[in-house]
């Protein structure tokens, strides 16, 4: 591959070019954005310092997609309205095809650059709604995520004009079997770029030390002091964590890569977790540390029905959820699913049906530790619930808008930035007291006497059902054996059948409590199957 060498114009050090099609590369020196201009580079301005999110990715690493060798040669990162921060990794493969890796917590889509028919329009932005279907090679797509980034920061060689703190306007779109797509609205017309959801496992990354990169700068925690009372605190993920809430004062704090600026002091209402911040525990063979708590709750006809939601990390996996509701426990994570908030009453997924158990709207309460997106008491979210026992589908709809803030003035806000709207969908599935004992070292927890939602009913399994048939058929047998042997004085057949009968009030009493068990699932939700009519 030729490389063309230049001089930045910013500060004079040498640039290359490894890619003909390169648009932008990165000066490593002075880390302006150089563009390649007709005759001589051109300065596309500073941009900030890349903030190094744990990732198993770096420049200059060599990998292979569906037996295609490619190089990382570049990446831009993202900042959501949220505030998070994304990846985007740039691949150079043979013939100078670009491919786009978004990396975005712990999710992974390889995407590439696809040429629609010249008679094909795309839908403009404003136009663009979740839940909007898209018909893509024959398959179906669904809006699940509609917002504007802006250009954060960037290294290496891009195959666009990216400039400094650049808009970008996009629509995320997801289908059946890890299909994704991506609508650019950053150039006019809108560009699509098609892929699916990838495991970096899987693309044979070489240039590294261990399976996630050791090579790359690590993430330790950070202890640092609040603003407001001086006192210690903690932060596990100091890079992806946005807010943070002081254990001494209460003041919850922005969390700028480790920068703490002080927001608000919350109005402390005494909940003790069951699980303090800090602990770590093992679930599913994976060791996370508990970094967050949040007290959730929903109105029904009046009523606060809340739960608690203890926020799990683990480097590299990302973040999880441990939720428990009145004593139930479940665990949960964000997954690809190409549904929206269409209210149906049963979806499917990996084979299994799901039936719709609940929908409102949920507010926080009240929330300790630290988190991965800007956090604020009373946010909102739309939710629906979708069970099939011992799993649970979470649908919540939100809408995150990015606001500017005078410095040293927190609560006084300038001007509101696009808002983004997205659907997260995540899977939740259910942990017993004792494995949450076992992963976690905890002294004996309260047992609940209500059924869960997705607490898994009594089995009655096939050997009980075959032992059940055999006795009915031994029976059977013996009546048949003894009326051949003594025809003159064959049993009598009512007696066959107290027996039969007698045999069969274990097995009709099991099947009756397991009824009751599903009839008592359903009782709180507007959804039950078994409600009279």
């Amino acid at each position: 591959m030729k490389t063309r060498v230049a001089n930045c114009p910013a500060c004079g050090a040498p640039v290359e070019f490894r890619a003909s099609s390169s648009l932008v590369t990165i000066c490593e020196f002075c880390h302006s954005a150089v563009g390649r201009g007709d005759k001589l580079p051109e300065d596309h301005g500073k941009v900030a310092d890349v903030a190094e999110l744990i990732s198993p990715l770096m420049l200059g690493m060599t990998g292979k997609y569906r037996d295609k060798k490619f190089d990382v040669v570049g990446r831009v990162q993202y900042s959501h309205p949220s505030g998070a921060m994304w990846n985007e990794w740039y691949l150079l493969f043979p013939g100078e095809v670009w491919g786009w890796l978004a990396e975005a917590q712990g999710r992974f889509y390889m995407t590439f650059e696809k040429r629609l028919k010249s008679s094909a329009s795309i839908a403009p932005f404003e136009s663009v709604q979740i839940g909007t279907p898209f018909e893509l090679m024959k398959s179906q797509l669904t809006v699940t995520e509609k917002g504007a980034a802006h250009v954060h920061s960037a290294e290496g060689e891009i195959p666009w004009e990216v400039r400094p703190g650049a808009e970008h306007r996009y629509a995320d779109l997801r289908g059946d079997k890890g299909l994704f797509a991506t609508l650019d609205y950053s150039s006019n017309p809108p560009i699509i770029y098609v892929g699916h959801a990838v495991d970096p496992d899987t693309l044979q990354l070489s240039g590294r030390l261990d399976a996630y990169g050791s090579d790359t700068i690590a993430t330790t925690a950070a202890h640092l002091n609040c603003p407001k009372c001086a006192g210690s605190l903690t932060l596990h993920a100091p890079d992806e964590s946005l807010r943070v809430t002081c254990p001494n004062c209460h003041a919850l704090l922005d969390c700028d890569h480790g920068k703490l600026s002080y927001l608000i002091t919350l109005a402390h209402k005494h909940i003790q977790p069951l699980i303090t911040l800090s602990s770590k525990g093992v679930i599913h063979g994976v060791e996370f540390t508990v970094v967050g708590f949040m007290e959730r709750y929903v109105m029904y006809q009046g009523t606060a029905y809340s739960w608690t939601e203890y926020l799990l990390y683990n480097n590299p996996k990302g973040f999880r959820w441990l939720v428990n509701s009145q004593g139930h426990w479940s665990f949960v994570e964000t997954i690809d699913y190409p549904a929206t908030m269409a209210e149906r009453s049963t979806l499917s997924y990996h084979g299994r049906t799901f039936r719709k158990y609940d929908q409102g709207t949920a507010f926080v309460r009240s929330v300790v530790g630290e988190f991965p997106w800007r956090v604020q008491i009373g946010e909102k979210v739309e939710t629906i619930d979708y069970i099939a026992p011992p799993y649970m589908l979470s649908f919540e709809s939100s809408i995150q808008i990015q606001v500017n803030t005078q410095p040293g003035m927190n609560d006084r806000l300038l001007f509101p930035s696009v808002a983004s709207e997205e659907v997260n969908v995540s899977l939740g599935s259910y942990l017993s007291i004792d494995d949450v004992e076992k992963a976690f070292g905890l002294k004996p927890l309260t047992r609940p006497f209500s059924v869960g939602p997705i607490q898994p009913a009594p089995e009655v399994g096939a050997a009980f059902i075959g032992s059940h048939l055999f006795f009915i058929l031994l029976i059977g047998l013996m009546h048949v054996g003894f009326t051949s042997l003594h025809p003159n004085k064959a049993p009598d057949f009512l007696v066959t059948l107290f027996a039969a009968v007698l045999v069969s009030i274990i097995p009709i009493l099991a099947y009756l409590y397991k009824y009751s068990y599903e009839v008592k699932r359903w009782e709180n939700s507007d959804y039950s199957p078994y409600a009279q009519e």
